[in-house]
């Protein structure tokens, strides 16, 4: 045998032990320190779990204190945005001409509901109803307002309505 010969199985043994060590010690090795750092990463969750507990607990007292302060009491949303349309109204001479049901659509177990109503009167009264919506009671958002000048045929005179999306959550 000529030292080409040994040297290249010298090389193919080599390869082809460091392939044994590799199947018999080194991979159960990494598989046992994965498994390791999973067992881990539970015990910390379940060292956790008493304060994750109280965390939420008063993440539940924070948002009951937010229903409050928004005016979402236990009825439905819809018969409190009703309520505040209609007490807003009735304080700043403005007039509901139509309620709808809401259209309620579910993606990904996400409820959204699209609330149309429509109010006449002054400019300034209409959009102080609709910041009030937006920002004192939270109840979602504004996604169409849609104004519109009409004119009663009987009387003749003209009148403002505005035609209102309001996009909620839940």
């Amino acid at each position: 045998m000529s030292k080409k010969q040994k040297n290249i199985v010298l090389i193919i043994g080599f390869v082809l032990t460091l392939f044994i060590c590799y199947k018999l010690a080194i991979n159960k090795t990494i598989h046992q320190k994965q498994q390791f750092d999973n067992l881990y990463k539970e015990i910390l969750l379940f060292k956790n779990a008493p304060k994750q507990l109280s965390l939420l607990k008063q993440k539940e007292v924070y948002y009951d204190s937010l229903l409050t302060k928004y005016q979402l009491y236990g009825s439905s949303i819809q018969n409190n945005l009703l309520k505040v349309i209609n007490t807003f109204s009735n304080d700043n001479n403005l007039k509901v001409v139509s309620f709808l049901e809401p259209h309620t659509i579910t993606k990904n177990d996400l409820i959204v509901k699209n609330y149309e109503f429509v109010v006449e009167g002054n400019y300034n009264d209409i959009n102080q109803l609709i910041y009030q919506l937006e920002q004192k009671t939270k109840f979602g958002e504004i996604i169409n307002l849609h104004f519109e000048k009409k004119k009663n045929f009987r009387t003749g005179r003209l009148h403002l309505q505005a035609k209102v999306l309001l996009k909620s959550f839940g």
